[in-house]
């Protein structure tokens, strides 16, 4: 018996002698499993490679965010970087170090 037939004798059941707490619970609990059957396969996700795909779909998203985090920090720095560099060259000049550098 698949899920589909599973479910439409619950509901039958449901029907005919009225709807108890198991039987509700049943119904829903089957829906809900058929539901998420039919999303995975609609997404390519219902074969045997479903758990190695989403392994390394996990893996390449993990390596993206610390990409993207190492380069926030490399940018951070070179402007700080530059930053104190402008500060420098502006004391240098203010001390009168400006003709060293003509």
């Amino acid at each position: 018996m698949n899920r589909e037939d599973m479910l439409a004798r619950l509901l039958e059941q449901a029907e005919d002698e009225g709807c108890d707490l198991v039987t509700l619970r049943a119904v829903v609990e089957e829906a809900s499993d058929l539901g998420a059957v039919r999303v995975l396969a609609r997404m390519g996700l219902a074969d045997d490679n479903a758990h190695h795909d989403l392994a390394e779909l996990r893996q390449l998203l993990s390596a993206w965010r610390d990409a993207k985090a190492s380069a926030w920090k490399a940018a951070v720095g070179w402007v700080v970087r530059a930053v104190l560099a402008l500060l420098l060259f502006a004391i240098a000049v203010r001390f009168g170090s400006g003709d060293l550098v003509r």
